[in-house]
């Protein structure tokens, strides 16, 4: 190949570069956008990494005096509350006479009444309008609005900041609940409300008493700040741990529920009336480990009352230990 040629070839490599920057409009401006940082839960992420919950978060536009209110996860957590117990309140009152329904009850022979429906929702109502309202209210008086960050969380950090704030509830939670079994004052005067029903329903999920409650409202709130969470991830958050708190007390094995889709790392529903029939076992909220850890799981009863040989097995050897006690 001739001198010319590769001169020829070599002039227009050299020529690339500027060509693009004329192509692309290249200049001081356009590198400062590109490169732009944004501060998003302590991290910094470039301006314009894709981030796929962008849409999801966009949907703030236009409405971020309300977003940023702090009254705004008040609002958003008892409204959902309600809204998802209303559903399985639906079936329990009048799906008695639905026998595939009845087919996936845990404890066939309880049937929720009216009776059971205006006392814990007396109770539920009475503690948000003693406790919960007076607490939004100082929160809007007195907490800053939320600040937004323009871009939304990366889909990393929404999945693993959920999964560490509920093991680490999980955790709170178990020391908790078996510190207010194991002493009687705590368990007669504040935990043993909870307890009226050895059969749960929906509303029996915030069936506590006041201190109870403000100290799971408390938890719940403040795990995400360990991890400086957006305010998206903070969210839904709060809306994951009422799905699992309410899908542990509905009192039916569906097979769509948590227990069946966690491959036994969840307890679900079956685990938590089996808490409510032997108050000694099952403490943990939502997972399984720490009860297998420390001895108080206990089997399991599944849809429409089967016991399982597991269970059976365990219940003849706690009779065997309570005759040799």
């Amino acid at each position: 190949m001739s001198a010319s040629v590769y001169d020829l070839v070599f002039d227009v490599l050299r020529s690339f570069p500027s060509a693009i920057d004329e192509l692309v409009g290249s200049n001081t401006e356009n590198e400062s956008l590109l490169h732009e940082n944004v501060t998003i839960g302590g991290a910094v992420a470039p301006g314009k990494e894709f981030r796929i919950l962008q849409p999801l978060w966009d949907l703030r536009l236009g409405r971020e005096a309300f977003v940023a209110s702090p009254l705004f996860p008040v609002v958003l957590s008892v409204t959902f509350y309600f809204t998802l117990c209303s559903p399985f309140m639906a079936a329990d009152l009048w799906g008695k006479k639905w026998k595939w329904l009845q087919t996936f009850k845990i404890q066939p022979d309880f049937d929720v009444t009216y009776d059971h429906l205006w006392d814990t929702l007396l109770i539920t109502f009475w503690n948000h309008i003693l406790y919960i309202l007076p607490a939004a209210c100082a929160q809007w008086v007195w907490t800053p609005d939320t600040i937004l960050p323009p871009v939304a969380p990366t889909l990393f950090e929404f999945v693993w900041h959920q999964f560490a704030g509920l093991i680490i509830f999980d955790v709170q939670y178990y020391v908790w609940h078996r510190t207010h079994h194991k002493i009687r004052f705590l368990y007669k005067h504040v935990h043993a409300l909870h307890h009226r029903y050895a059969a749960p329903f929906c509303w029996v999920t915030q069936y506590l008493h006041p201190w109870e409650l403000i100290t799971v409202g408390f938890l719940t709130t403040t795990n995400t700040w360990f991890f400086n969470c957006h305010p998206l991830t903070t969210w839904s958050y709060m809306i994951l741990s009422i799905i699992v708190s309410v899908e542990a007390h509905i009192g039916y094995d569906f097979p769509f529920t948590l227990n069946h889709l966690s491959f036994g790392w969840l307890g679900g529903a079956p685990k938590h009336d089996m808490h409510h029939l032997k108050p000694q076992t099952n403490f943990e909220p939502f997972f399984n480990h720490l009860d297998r850890l420390c001895g108080t799981f206990c089997p399991v009863m599944s849809a429409g009352g089967v016991r399982p040989n597991d269970l059976l097995e365990y219940e003849r050897r706690q009779k065997e230990t309570k005759k040799i006690r």
